[in-house]
């Protein structure tokens, strides 16, 4: 499957998710151990959207184990105990949801401001955000374009997590996304369903 030379995931170097993301499941470990048993404890529901996440994955250019990942670190691959009627990121404040559907897509007008396109578990909402990823991407290889292409992907991940503003080295790519491991995490996460799940 061509994925646009965005590269390969499996090249991509990772160390996986915090002991922040961990604590999720109750795991006494972090790293990429930690993000393949997630990764795992998603695999079941994430079978629902297999042949959507494939679709989009090739009408994007995008490896679908990477659209799994996000979907597995977003919502846990639509689990009710995240999603609210396709809704995420609750914000108790401003008493509205932040985020839609399985990729959580950033619709506060203060953050992301993008719009709510399709239904949450729906081919038209992966494409949306994966389109949204693939805009980060790029732009994050515009903005350090001496990184290898493995680099610019993962700090293109870590972009979709914050924006490409808040990127500023490769050595920390992560230094402000949610839990500081978001590309890390994702990154292990897309290399499990990859090899394990024939993503």
């Amino acid at each position: 499957m061509g994925n646009a030379g965005y590269g390969d995931i499996m090249n991509v170097e990772t160390s996986g998710a915090s002991k922040k993301t961990a604590q999720q499941d109750n795991l006494s470990y972090k790293g990429v151990r930690a993000s393949h048993a997630l990764a795992e404890t998603d695999a079941g529901r994430m079978e629902k959207y297999r042949s959507k996440i494939k679709s989009v994955g090739s009408q994007c250019g995008v490896e679908p184990a990477l659209i799994a990942a996000i979907i597995s670190r977003e919502t846990r691959a639509g689990s009710k105990h995240v999603l609210h009627n396709g809704w995420g990121d609750y914000d108790s404040a401003r008493r509205v949801y932040n985020a839609w559907g399985l990729m959580q897509v950033d619709v506060n007008p203060n953050g992301g401001r993008h719009e709510k396109v399709g239904e949450w578990d729906s081919e038209e909402h992966l494409r949306h955000a994966t389109g949204i990823l693939v805009n980060f991407i790029d732009l994050i290889r515009n903005k350090f374009p001496n990184w290898s292409t493995e680099q610019q992907l993962k700090g293109g991940i870590a972009a979709y997590n914050m924006g490409d503003g808040s990127v500023h080295s490769y050595d920390n790519v992560d230094e402000n996304t949610y839990g500081g491991d978001y590309s890390n995490d994702v990154v292990a996460r897309a290399q499990w369903y990859k090899s394990n799940k024939n993503f």
